[in-house]
C-alpha cells in the first residue's frame, strides 16, 4: 500500500500545489488561463507527437483494447443520462453534462501521468490509441445530443464539427505522429531536444493548472448528481473495462492497465468547458470534476491495486 501511496502522491501533490497556489492568489485565474492555452496549444500536442513517433507499434492491434473502454463508456454515459433525466428530474441539458462528465475522463491531465509511472514507456502506444479516438468521439457525441434537436442549426452542425476536430491540436498532433511512424521518421538533433523539452514541460505543468482550475471552478452544489456521477466514473466503467479487457480478451498488462486506468480517472476539466459555453448543468460539470478528482486519489489506488501494480 505504501508503493502505491508512493506512486500517485506525487501526481496528486502537483494538483494540491496548484490549488494551495490559485487559493493564496499566487497564480492569477488570468495566468492560469495563460497556461491551459500553452498546455492545450503547445505542450499537450508535443507529448501526443512524442510517444506516437517513439511508440513500437504492435504487429496486430488488439480491437479489445478499444472494445473494453468503449463498451464502459457507452454504458456509463447512457446510465449518467437516465438517471439525471428520471430519477433526479433534471433538464435534457443538465443530463447531457451528466453523461458527458461520466463519459469524459481526464485522461491527459491525470490519467498520463499515473500510467507512464505504472508501466513506462510500454504504455505508451497503448495512451496514444485511446487519445487518437476519445476526444473526438466524447465532445461529438455531446454536440450532437445538445445540439442535434435544434433543427435550425442542423444543415451547420456538422461542417461545425468537422472544423472543430480537424483544426484541434490534439489531433494534428495525432495524425503528424502516427504519419511520422507510418513513414519511418523520428525526430533528431535540435528539433528532438526541442520537443523533448516542450514535452516535459507538459505533466508537471497540466496538474498543477489542474490544481488552479478546481480553485475556480469549485463545487458549485449538484452534489447528489454529481456522486452519482463519481460513482459511474470511478467505479463502474473501470471494472467493465477490466472484466472485458482481460477476461474476455486476455490483454498483455500493459494493455489492460492503460484502458483500466484510463477508465478510472475523474470526470474531464473539458466537461466543464462544454458545460459553461453551453450553459447548461454547469454546476453538475464542475462539482463533478471537483469531486471525482478528490475521490479518485483514493479510487487510483485501489485499481492498481486490483492490477497487481505496487
Amino acid at each position: 500500500m505504501i508503493d502505491l501511496i508512493l506512486l500517485v502522491a506525487p501526481v496528486f501533490g502537483l494538483v494540491a500545489l496548484g490549488y494551495a497556489a490559485g487559493l493564496a492568489g499566487l497564480i492569477g485565474e488570468r495566468a492560469n488561463e495563460g497556461l491551459t492555452s500553452y498546455l492545450f496549444v503547445i505542450g499537450a500536442p508535443a507529448l501526443m507527437f512524442k510517444l506516437l513517433t517513439a511508440a513500437v507499434f504492435p504487429g496486430v492491434f488488439p480491437w479489445g483494447y478499444w472494445i473494453a473502454y468503449y463498451v464502459g463508456m457507452a454504458v456509463v454515459w447512457a446510465l449518467a443520462t437516465l438517471f439525471a433525466a428520471r430519477l433526479f428530474r433534471r433538464s435534457h441539458g443538465d443530463a447531457v453534462i451528466a453523461g458527458l462528465s461520466t463519459g469524459q475522463a481526464n485522461t491527459v491531465l491525470i490519467g498520463i501521468p499515473i500510467i507512464l509511472k505504472a508501466y513506462g514507456e510500454d504504455a505508451a502506444f497503448p495512451i496514444a490509441m485511446l487519445l487518437a479516438v476519445n476526444l473526438p468521439i466524447t465532445m461529438s457525441l455531446a454536440t450532437l445530443m445538445l445540439e442535434g434537436t435544434r433543427a435550425a442549426r442542423g444543415g451547420a452542425l456538422f461542417a461545425k464539427l468537422g472544423r472543430g476536430l480537424a483544426t484541434h491540436p490534439l489531433i494534428i498532433a495525432m495524425v503528424a505522429g502516427v504519419a511520422c511512424q507510418a513513414l519511418g521518421v523520428r525526430p533528431a538533433g535540435v528539433p528532438a531536444t526541442m520537443l523533448d523539452m516542450v514535452a516535459g514541460t507538459t505533466i508537471p505543468l497540466s496538474l498543477i493548472a489542474l490544481g488552479l482550475s478546481l480553485k475556480t471552478y469549485g463545487v458549485r452544489a449538484d452534489v447528489p448528481v454529481a456522486l452519482m456521477v463519481c460513482v459511474l466514473r470511478l467505479i463502474v466503467h473501470p471494472a467493465i473495462a477490466f472484466v472485458v479487457a482481460h477476461h474476455v480478451f486476455g490483454l498483455p498488462p500493459a494493455w489492460t492497465g492503460t484502458v483500466v486506468l484510463f477508465a478510472a480517472m475523474p470526470a474531464g476539466i473539458n466537461a466543464y468547458l462544454f458545460a459553461a459555453r453551453y450553459g447548461q448543468g454547469v454546476g453538475i460539470a464542475s462539482t463533478s470534476v471537483a469531486l471525482s478528482t478528490l475521490l479518485s486519489v483514493f479510487t487510483s489506488i485501489l485499481w492498481l491495486r486490483v492490477l497487481g501494480i505496487g
